[in-house]
């Protein structure tokens, strides 16, 4: 403590003189950054075995851990509208033991390798992974198909499952923030299973272990699967176990034809009551085009600029020049080849209207001036740093690997997706967001006091002037 204030007491003939140094001196730029670098992809193997099921091999890294999932194309879209939320409540069930395990045995079998069983559901896809050390890579692919193959299912953990379930459905809908995601699929979506957030208490209650043993019949099977390893690995040791473990896993049947939700974007206004909040929710969107769009990466780019990052213009705007909310962000949520663009907010209640004006405003800029050259740098520069930290480790680029097959974007996806964003101008920036991001079609979902805000938001409602 004594050395810093002396640090601090400094001659006055020393103090004298820093003041009078001109403040470009004492203010300095900083170097101009190198140009961002392009994305090797590790080489990899694919291959099929002869039941169907695809196996893809990433040598990756130097820690002595390698990362194992399974993908399998069965999710909510395949649930059927009497048995909603059977996919996650399956993924749940599943750790809980195979034929010859018990759900302690199995946790400890992946203790032992260094690594924690993860199954887990959405939408599209079911993913099983492990994480483990290098010598275990052979144990734990055959694990994972003990695990997938073999299920115990007990009928003793359900009810336990269920009722975790029911746990988890009533504090998430008790968050204004997932009532706002809930109102605004349904809005874009209706009928169709991407509307689907969360089960509803009463379609968890009325889920049985039959529902689960038939779900597991009709969608996981070989053909519908793809395994992915990427870390340090004995190549042979682990194809010759996927052979054994594997191979023998019936076929199936063939992978569902996915036909992606018919939506159109119109405006909508909707509200709702909370009575007494200090905040409003605000989720303000409409569909986009999908991930396989020749638009798709110039779209990201003018979402991270307008909205999809901390420099971004919306987030200047209401959170740093005029305080309106904390963490505002803009995203573009996707599913197979379906995706919508959304800007999502906590405002502060007096300041709902006022951050939906500013909100609309900065899309109304965007669309009719394109930035300048540096402020897109700055953003291509944050989406190319970004994007080689999500692949910098093997279960992050397993991640992509796996999108990449998912969607169908092809093998030079990942190694050109750099240079495709350095090449967006800012013309195409102002182009993006003019040809997709239309104030007149978005969809405003609005979760806060009524009593508040109904004079504030009116003017947003369908049909009235911008």
């Amino acid at each position: 403590m004594k050395r810093s204030l002396q640090t601090l007491c400094l001659p006055a003939s020393i103090f004298a003189l820093v003041l009078a140094l001109p403040a470009v001196a004492q203010k300095q730029a900083p170097p101009e950054g190198a140009p961002p670098r392009p994305f090797t992809v590790p080489a990899h193997e694919t291959y099929a075995l002869p039941n169907g099921i695809k196996v893809t091999l990433v040598p990756y890294g130097i820690l002595p851990k390698v990362a194992l999932s399974v993908a399998i194309d069965a999710g909510g879209i395949d649930e059927g509208s009497d048995h909603i939320g059977v996919a996650g409540l399956t993924a749940d069930l599943l750790q809980e033991g195979t034929t010859t395990l018990t759900s302690a045995e199995l946790a400890d079998a992946a203790a032992r390798m260094g690594s924690t069983l993860s199954i887990n559901a959405d939408e599209d896809q079911t993913t099983a992974q492990l994480d483990v050390l290098s010598e275990f890579g052979p144990d734990a692919v055959r694990l994972l198909a003990d695990v997938l193959e073999h299920p115990r299912l007990p009928e003793s953990e359900l009810a336990r499952l269920k009722n975790n379930k029911l746990r988890e459905i009533a504090v998430a809908t008790a968050r204004p923030q997932t009532v706002a995601v809930m109102r605004f699929r349904k809005i874009l979506y209706g009928d169709h299973p991407y509307a689907i957030v969360e089960p509803t208490q009463a379609d968890v209650a009325k889920i049985t272990l039959q529902d689960v043993k038939d779900f597991v019949s009709a969608n996981y099977s070989a053909q519908r699967s793809h395994i992915y390893v990427a870390g340090r690995f004995d190549s042979a040791a682990v194809k010759k176990a996927i052979a054994a473990s594997f191979g023998s896993w019936p076929k199936g049947a063939a992978a569902r034809a996915q036909n992606p939700p018919s939506v159109s974007a119109h405006r909508v206004l909707d509200v709702t009551d909370r009575p007494g909040a200090p905040q409003s929710t605000l989720m303000i969107g409409l569909p986009v085009i999908p991930p396989t769009s020749p638009d798709a990466i110039p779209l990201r780019v003018a979402n991270a600029l307008l909205g999809g990052s901390f420099n971004s213009r919306i987030t200047a705007n209401i959170r740093e020049q005029k305080g309106y909310t904390y963490s505002p962000f803009s995203q573009i949520s996707e599913r197979y080849h379906d995706a919508y663009w959304a800007e999502r907010a906590d405002v502060t209640t007096q300041f709902t209207g006022a951050s939906i004006h500013e909100i609309l405003g900065e899309i109304n800029r965007l669309s009719g001036e394109a930035p300048t050259d540096q402020e897109l740098k700055g953003i291509q520069n944050y989406l190319s740093g970004v994007f080689v930290i999500q692949n910098s480790n093997r279960g992050a680029l397993i991640n992509q690997l796996e999108n990449v097959d998912f969607q169908g974007l092809g093998e030079d996806y990942l190694k050109t997706y750099i240079a495709k964003v350095i090449a967006v101008t800012p013309d195409d920036v102002e182009k993006m967001t003019a040809k997709y991001i239309k104030p007149q079609d978005l969809t405003i979902v609005v979760v806060g006091d009524k009593s508040k805000i109904g004079d504030q938001i009116a003017p947003y409602a369908a049909g009235k002037q911008l």
